[in-house]
């Protein structure tokens, strides 16, 4: 009850939007390819931004 209120961080909204990317690519395989492939590369972008997340950040003025 009480995380009813409870807001997402960004490496959980950035996981949900690779993963709603990731499904749209898929269904979008069968009908149009073109498109397919746009969205998987978004994916991939959304990847990278989740991984620059994961990375520990050098010190800052060395």
């Amino acid at each position: 009850m009480f995380g009813l209120f409870k807001k997402k961080t960004e490496k959980e909204k950035l996981q949900e939007k690779y993963q709603q990317l990731q499904k749209e690519s898929f269904d979008l395989s069968t009908s149009n390819r073109k498109l397919s492939d746009q969205k998987a590369f978004e994916a991939e972008e959304v990847m990278k931004q989740l991984e620059k997340l994961k990375s520990p950040q050098p010190p800052k003025g060395e």
